[in-house]
């Protein structure tokens, strides 16, 4: 099983996850240096060595990040994740997503046009407007504000992460 890796800049501002085996090549490389490690690490094993897997590594050298793109592009796994897995009609379990603004008619694929939605009310809707069904919103769908925010709103960043995440 692969376990996650934060990555940050040499100013430790996070740049992304990785996986443990990136981390551990990173380390070996020397690109990157182990800043955390869990209290049972992980051990990732070659026929003549045993590495630890740290939990949060930091590159040697900074590298420039765009400043134009605060949130990732929209992903069907990131809506779901945003609205909780919740269908924005009624609440039901969702596992589709839904353009509120159909492609069609066009809708962008964008943040704030795409919705967690239930098999049953994605279908109902085809490619037709709210206003035409006379159905609401549960919520606004917004972008997330930085990348890190799914990983935050998921609960799946590791708890050494997140003095490194909430600058972010």
């Amino acid at each position: 099983m692969s376990s996650k890796v934060l990555l940050l800049n040499a100013s430790f501002e996070p740049l992304g996850i990785v996986t443990d085996r990136r981390a551990v090549v990173l380390l070996l490389a020397g690109r990157v240096e182990a800043i955390a490690v869990h209290a049972d690490p992980p051990v990732l094993h070659s026929p003549s060595r045993s590495i630890e897997v740290p939990a949060i590594v930091r590159l040697s050298h900074m590298v420039k990040v765009g400043r134009n793109r605060s949130s990732p592009p929209p992903s069907r796994r990131g809506v779901l994740r945003r609205d909780g897995g919740r269908c924005a009609y009624c609440n039901a379990s969702a596992d589709t997503v839904d353009h509120v603004v159909p492609k069609s008619r066009g809708g962008a694929t964008s943040w704030t046009n795409l919705v967690a939605a239930c098999r049953r009310h994605n279908m109902e809707k085809g490619d037709r407007l709210l206003a035409e069904l006379g159905w609401e919103l549960n919520f606004e769908p917004v972008a997330p504000r930085t990348r890190f925010a799914l990983v935050r709103q998921a609960n799946e960043a590791d708890p050494l992460w997140e003095p490194y995440l909430q600058a972010s």
